[in-house]
């Protein structure tokens, strides 16, 4: 991150305490030319209603199909309670407890993505989370109606007009208008995840997010066609995306090579998706087995495809990714809008130590200790003992005194 944007953003921030209302009304005027009020900074019931009847009945009926999958697939993975007696008979256990509030951070304008809202905001409610806002930047007036569409889907009311590190400083802060909230979400430009980077101690964030990548690996049993498209619609995000094949056959590498030169000069967002292509894209011969492994495991890349006539293997030895898609058919797009779990993915290596987007997001974790008299004197000398190592007598003396 250049230190003249760190510097902005921070004056962004510091600007937002101090000012609340004001100052987001500013910058909001200043950055996405649109001036807005108390009444109108965020979206009214009608303007959203009026979203969802504006996006043809095709996108409504897909937005719903991605929204019950992704509730479904994370309701699966909510844990449980638990109080057990140990042998010294003491209770321990854990209660699972839902975040009170998240902000959900929506990158603006006629080019948003409603995919964003249905990989966020229903695992929050799956989670549990009942206060859920959002925050959208509208550059000119500008905005995705199907944006709103997808909140609506989503049950989600709290819908304002504003981006950037502004609308990040209100989530954290608060303004007049815009309560705080606990956890912010969502993906934004280098602005808004160096917002994200310096609020993070007040209120908790996801993660900073890094250009896209996919690493495919497969064999001579793969379709050419279909991994050219693959490797082609990471490139399409961004001119800094990644997007990897690892092959063990000559074959299979130049077809895909050839056949990614003919679909280049097609496309509509050819310029990015070139340069992409051009500057990040790889295409390696190697052992699939041993090298590919080491290689997908050393890189841990945000989607991982694998297209062999021995997915298993690569599923049981490929322990660093951020998801993984096993076979033909499962092409990262439909990660992307439909299959379940969230597209929020680490990317850049933080897959070597973080996991996509879940509900663990949106939950916390209290330990539970109880033990009755008996339970405490079977551990008070064990007790007693570490803490007059440590020379803190009173940690000490709180046992003595209930010793019997």
């Amino acid at each position: 991150m250049s230190n003249n944007v760190s510097k902005i953003v921070s004056e962004i921030i510091s600007s937002v305490r101090q000012n609340g209302n004001q100052a987001v009304f500013e910058y909001t005027n200043k950055l996405d030319y649109i001036l807005l009020n108390e009444d109108s900074i965020r979206f009214s019931k009608e303007e959203i209603e009026q979203g969802y009847n504006d996006t043809p009945k095709e996108l409504i009926s897909a937005l719903e199909k991605a929204y019950e999958r992704v509730v479904g697939y994370n309701k699966r993975q909510l844990p449980e309670n638990n109080i057990e007696k140990d042998s010294d008979g003491f209770n321990t256990g854990w209660n699972w407890y839902p975040i009170n509030s998240v902000g959900i951070y929506v990158p603006g304008g006629l080019a948003s993505y409603p995919s964003t809202v249905i990989m966020t905001a229903p695992i929050a409610k799956a989670a549990g989370v009942k206060d859920i806002t959002i925050t959208m930047p509208c550059p000119g007036g500008q905005y995705n109606k199907t944006v709103l569409a997808a909140c609506k889907i989503c049950g989600i009311e709290k819908i304002y007009k504003i981006g950037g590190a502004q609308a990040i400083a209100a989530l954290a802060y608060g303004t007049e208008t815009i309560n705080p909230v606990d956890k912010i979400v969502g993906p934004g430009n280098a602005f808004v995840a160096e917002a994200k980077r310096q609020v993070y101690g007040q209120v908790g964030i996801d993660s900073i997010a890094g250009p896209s990548e996919i690493l495919i690996i497969a064999d001579n049993s793969a379709n050419p066609e279909y991994i050219a498209y693959d490797l082609l619609s990471q490139a399409e995000h961004d001119p800094l995306a990644r997007s990897i094949l690892v092959t063990d056959s000559e074959v299979l590498k130049n077809k895909v090579t050839k056949r990614i030169e003919e679909i280049l000069p097609t496309l509509s967002r050819k310029e990015i998706t070139q340069k992409s292509w051009q500057d990040n894209g790889i295409i390696e011969v190697m052992d699939l087995k041993t090298d590919a492994v080491e290689f997908a495991n050393k890189i841990a890349p945000e989607h991982m495809e694998v297209i062999t006539q021995d997915n298993d293997y690569f599923a049981k030895h490929i322990t660093t990714a951020g998801a993984i898609f096993l076979g033909s058919y499962a092409t990262e797009p439909v990660g992307d809008y439909i299959a379940g779990p969230s597209h929020v993915l680490p990317t850049s290596g933080t897959a070597r130590f973080s996991s996509g987007l879940s509900v663990y997001d949106f939950l916390r974790r209290s330990s539970i200790i109880e033990c009755n008299e008996a339970a405490f004197n079977n551990i008070a000398d064990a007790t007693i003992a570490l803490a007059e190592n440590e020379g803190l007598e009173c940690h000490a003396m709180a046992c003595k005194v209930r010793k019997k």
